[in-house]
């Protein structure tokens, strides 16, 4: 029988096949021995073949194939950093939500966030949220990153999932697709999908007073059929986001502004460093690529992972 993973809780999933039925199923024997690193071999939204089981009065499933991914978001195991993390698969869009506060979303994240859906061709919507709780400063700041990211080609959206305002523009984006919510914990996923399907109802909780970042609502993977024709995948939220198997000569090609100078470059293999006659550079010393997207693409490709966390993070 062939079946979508809606839910992954580490050692049983929950598959539903095209006629609707749900299973709860298990891996087959071996199957992690295959050669797969990842800290979790099957992910939500893989299509996979299973066989039915009866024990007793119980009806499980057992998983013995992982058919081809489209795509899937990935990011180093931040607690097993030799191993990987596959957040979903075979997603048409990703929105990645973004707070100044409250926590605070730093560039670099985003960047990391951006480089990798880039990498496995997922198009990428930023959501600006909570900016009915931002004053007149941040809320400038706010058009400024939304300016920065829109001028490289990303869809930005200012939103407020606590208030409902541009919610159905993020709905519009939503119909036909599988979308997946991803950011950091407290940025308001749960809050927003609660806004855009209220018979969810999700868990959500405040922000910690302490350390304002927020605490974790969803703990494990899910997608949820929608009722306007929408599939949604809420993730758990990522405190950091480490980046996996990328060439460093490939990894300007994942920086769309960069990609569209790099033919101006003296050499082929430039790596935007220290060559001679580079056109990123040139572009920088210009002011028409940003600093801080500059800065990101540094530090990834010289692997300074003690950026990726957000306990680290000190400018924007």
């Amino acid at each position: 029988m062939l079946g979508i993973v809606y839910k992954s809780t580490g050692s049983w999933y929950t598959v539903k096949t095209d006629e609707g039925d749900i299973y709860e199923c298990r891996i087959k024997g071996k199957f992690r021995m295959k050669g797969i690193k990842s800290t979790n071999p099957i992910s939500v939204g893989d299509l996979v073949v299973f066989e039915v089981e009866q024990i007793g009065d119980e009806t499980n499933g057992v998983i013995s194939k992982i058919e081809d991914r489209k795509n899937y978001i990935i990011r180093k195991s931040v607690k097993l950093s030799k191993q990987t993390h596959i957040i979903a698969a075979n997603i048409d869009q990703v929105f990645l939500l973004v707070t100044l506060k409250n926590p605070r979303t730093y560039t670099i994240f985003i960047d990391r966030f951006l480089a990798t859906s880039e990498a496995y061709d997922i198009k990428t919507v930023l959501l600006f949220n909570k900016i009915d709780m931002y004053n007149e400063d941040e809320l400038t700041e706010v058009k400024y990153l939304a300016a920065l990211y829109r001028e490289i080609g990303y869809t930005c959206i200012g939103i407020s999932a606590k208030t409902g305002k541009n919610v159905d523009m993020v709905k519009d984006l939503m119909k036909e697709h599988t979308s997946m919510f991803a950011g950091h914990s407290g940025v308001g996923k749960s809050t927003l999908i609660n806004s855009i399907a209220p018979e969810l109802n999700l868990k959500t909780t405040e922000i910690s007073d302490q350390h304002f970042q927020g605490q974790h609502t969803t703990t494990f993977a899910e997608m949820y059929d929608l009722n306007f024709g929408a599939r949604i995948i809420d993730t758990p939220g990522i405190k950091g986001f480490g980046m996996v198997d990328m060439d460093k000569y490939e990894i300007g090609d994942y920086f769309p502004e960069f990609f569209r100078l790099k033919g101006n470059c003296k050499f082929n293999n430039c790596l935007h460093m220290d060559e001679p006659k580079c056109a990123v550079k040139a572009a920088l010393d210009n002011d028409e690529v940003s600093w801080s997207r500059y800065r990101s693409y540094v530090q990834i490709v010289t692997g300074d992972e003690d950026t990726y966390r957000m306990d680290n993070y000190e400018e924007v």
